[in-house]
């Protein structure tokens, strides 16, 4: 019996951490239809008609990985992505991107009817409702994850990040959540790149809002 549980286990604590808390956070949200009483303690939330949803994952996707990196982990939030990184190299990976992007997504969110059902409804939150939820959304998986990971595996970690972030899209079109395994490698190598989460934010709010005029005509 004592054979059975001798073998040890060097396994490295913040991974565990990271994995852990990541996959628990994305089961807790996709579960839950709000979890703090935001039109309590903010009553005129309400009147901006965006979803409250928002703040929940705020606090999901940012606050609790940032908290975790400055109490748990005691690292500076640079490290995980939380900086301009090189921005010469993320403005124009940016640019570029949005370029070569723009007419592909044009050409099959158009011709989608499952896109353009799902997304449709979105438009009167637009901006702001693309930037509040990317900007957690990005950070959990482009930040916190991927340079998480890439202290104890390296670029792998662009692979590793890209696999949950695929999986929490399943409930979307059929056509997104298949894109989403190389869209999220694609995104992990921007951030990987530039040294930081802001540029995938950037390049993703892009995609996210132009489809979103895309499937309620506005484009086209």
């Amino acid at each position: 019996m004592k054979k059975l549980f001798v073998e040890k286990l060097n396994l490295d604590w913040k991974i565990a951490v990271l994995t852990v808390v990541s996959t628990t956070l994305l089961v807790f949200d996709y579960y839950t239809s709000q979890a703090f009483p935001w039109a309590k303690w903010f009553p005129a939330w309400a009147s901006t008609g965006l979803s409250a949803k928002l703040l929940d994952r705020t606090v999901f996707y940012f606050v609790i990985p940032m908290l975790i990196i400055l109490l748990v982990f005691r690292q500076k939030p640079a490290e995980f992505g939380f900086c301009l990184g090189d921005w010469k190299a993320g403005l124009l990976l940016t640019i570029g991107s949005i370029l070569l992007i723009a007419p592909i997504l044009w050409w099959v969110a158009r011709g989608n009817d499952a896109m353009n059902s799902f997304y449709k409804p979105m438009e009167s939150g637009l901006p702001w409702n693309t930037l509040i939820d990317l900007f957690s959304w990005e950070f959990l998986f482009r930040g916190w994850l991927l340079f998480g990971y890439g202290r104890k595996f390296g670029p792998e970690a662009i692979w590793l990040q890209a696999v949950p972030f695929a999986l929490a899209h399943v409930g979307k079109p059929e056509l997104e959540t298949l894109s989403t395994i190389i869209g999220g490698f694609l995104f992990g190598w921007v951030g990987w790149r530039t040294k930081s989460y802001l540029y995938p934010l950037l390049i993703h709010w892009f995609v996210a809002s132009f489809v979103i005029l895309v499937a309620a005509g506005a484009l086209g």
